[in-house]
C-alpha cells in the first residue's frame, strides 16, 4: 500500500484528536496477508477531575457493541454446518415465547396474526419484525415497559419478555435493525445448553487466540479499557457507555462484547480467509471454523428487493447474515467495491472487509456521537492508500 497515504490516515485521526472531536483511536489495516498499519492516537482515558489522561495504546480494550453481531452470526453458521440449526426453522421452535406472534398496525392501533412465523434466517438478516425501539410510539413503549434489553436480564429472560410483544412488520417483509441478534443469542444458548459467553469462548475466541475478547474486562485489565469524553464535543450531551467491569446477566449477542484491534483482526482474518485463518501468532497451524461456501453465503446479500426501514443501512448496501453487504461499487457516499461487507458499533467502532482487494480495516474509538463520521471517513482514508 501507499505509505504516505497510510501516514496521512493516522494524521487525520490525530488532527481529530487535537480538535477535540475524538478522545483517541486505534487504526488497523491488513492487506494481502500482512498488517500494514496498527497505530494508536490520542488518549485511552481523557483527563478528568484533575487526573492526567492515559495515552491510547495499540492493545487498548474497547466496547465494540454491534461488532458483536458478526461473531454471534458466525456461530450460527457453524451450527448450521453441523446440522444442529436450520435457518428455515421458526424461532418458536427454540423459543416458545415467539409462538403465535401478531403484528401491530399503526394506522388502526390493532394487531393481526403473522402471515408466516419468523425464522432464524429472519433473525440473522433483521427481517423478523422486531425493533430496537429507539423512537417514541406504542411498540417502543411496550419494549420499554417489558424492559427489553435490560442488562439485568439474561438472554432467556429477554426472549420471554420480547416474544409476546407485537411485531412492527410482517416477518420477511421489511429490514429493520433490531434486537434480532439478541434473540439469536438466546437460540444459540438453547441449542448449546450453555451461556453465550462460554459458547463464543469455546467456538471462536479460544481457537483464534482472542484473549482480550468477552463480555467483561477482568479487574487486572481494566487499566487498558478505553473511555469516552464525559460529554459529546458537538452536542454537549452526557456520554454513558455500558459497564463492562463485572460479568453482566445479559450477554448480548447484539452488542455486548469488548475486544482489541489485534483480537478483532484475528476474527476478520478468518472472515477474509473464507472460514480459515492462517499465520495467527500463538496458534498451531491454520484455524478453520467454517467452509468457504458458508462464509460466502453469510456475506452475500440476503435482502434482494426487500425494503428497509430507517437510514442505518446506506444506499447501495444490502444485508447478509450479520453484516451489511455492498451491492454496487457506486450508489453510496463512501468508497468500496461490490461484495465488500462491514458493520459498526454504536460506541464508535467500525470495520470493513473487501475480498476483491484482499483487505480488511477497522477503526476503534469510544465516541458514539462521531460514529457516522468515522463510517464515512475511514473507508475514504483506507482506499486512498491502495496502489
Amino acid at each position: 500500500m501507499h505509505a504516505p497515504s497510510l501516514a496521512r490516515l493516522v494524521q487525520v485521526l490525530r488532527t481529530d484528536v487535537e480538535k477535540g472531536l475524538l478522545p483517541g483511536a486505534v487504526a488497523l489495516v491488513h492487506h494481502r496477508g500482512a498488517t500494514v498499519l496498527h497505530e494508536a492516537v490520542g488518549l485511552q482515558r481523557p483527563a478528568a477531575s484533575g487526573q492526567a489522561g492515559v495515552p491510547m495504546a495499540p492493545d487498548t480494550i474497547f466496547r465494540i457493541y454491534s461488532m458483536t453481531k458478526p461473531i454471534a452470526s458466525l456461530v450460527a453458521m457453524m451450527l448450521m454446518e453441523e446440522g444442529r440449526l436450520l435457518l428455515g426453522n421458526p424461532v418458536a421452535q427454540y423459543l416458545p415465547a415467539f409462538a403465535g406472534q401478531r403484528v401491530y398496525d399503526e394506522a388502526t392501533g390493532q394487531t393481526a396474526p403473522v402471515a408466516r412465523e419468523a425464522t432464524v434466517h429472519d433473525l440473522l438478516r433483521h427481517t423478523a419484525g422486531l425493533s430496537y425501539a429507539w423512537e417514541a410510539g406504542t411498540i417502543p413503549d411496550a419494549y420499554r415497559t417489558a424492559r427489553v434489553g435490560s442488562r439485568r436480564h439474561t438472554n432467556a429472560q429477554l426472549a420471554a419478555n420480547l416474544g409476546p410483544l407485537p411485531l412492527v412488520h410482517q416477518p420477511g417483509s421489511r429490514w429493520e435493525y433490531s434486537r434480532a441478534t439478541d434473540v439469536l443469542g438466546a437460540v444459540l444458548e438453547v441449542i448449546e445448553g450453555e451461556p453465550l459467553g462460554a459458547i463464543l469462548q469455546r467456538r471462536v475466541f479460544g481457537p483464534l487466540g482472542m484473549r482480550d475478547s468477552g463480555f467483561q474486562v477482568p479487574a487486572d485489565q481494566l487499566h487498558r479499557l478505553a473511555e469516552p469524553f464525559a460529554k459529546d464535543p458537538l452536542t454537549g450531551d452526557a456520554v454513558a457507555l455500558i459497564d463492562v467491569s463485572a460479568p453482566p446477566a445479559f450477554e448480548s449477542a447484539g452488542g455486548g462484547l469488548v475486544s482489541t484491534a489485534a483480537d478483532y483482526a484475528r476474527f476478520l482474518q478468518l472472515m477474509l480467509g473464507r472460514g480459515t485463518a492462517t499465520g495467527l501468532p500463538g496458534t498451531d497451524g491454520p484455524v478453520r471454523l467454517a467452509s468457504r461456501a458458508t462464509i460466502d453465503f453469510m456475506t452475500a446479500d440476503h435482502l434482494g428487493s426487500i425494503p428497509t426501514a430507517g437510514d442505518i443501512l446506506p444506499t447501495g448496501y444490502g444485508f447478509g447474515l450479520g453484516v451489511a453487504v455492498r451491492t454496487a461499487t457506486g450508489l453510496t457516499t463512501r468508497p468500496g467495491t461490490a461484495g465488500h461487507y462491514s458493520w459498526s458499533g454504536m460506541g464508535g467502532t467500525y470495520f470493513f472487509v473487501d475480498p476483491a482487494e484482499d483487505l480488511f480495516a477497522m477503526v476503534l474509538a469510544q465516541a458514539p456521537g462521531q460514529l457516522r463520521y468515522l463510517c464515512e471517513l475511514y473507508p475514504a482514508l483506507v482506499y486512498a492508500a491502495l496502489q
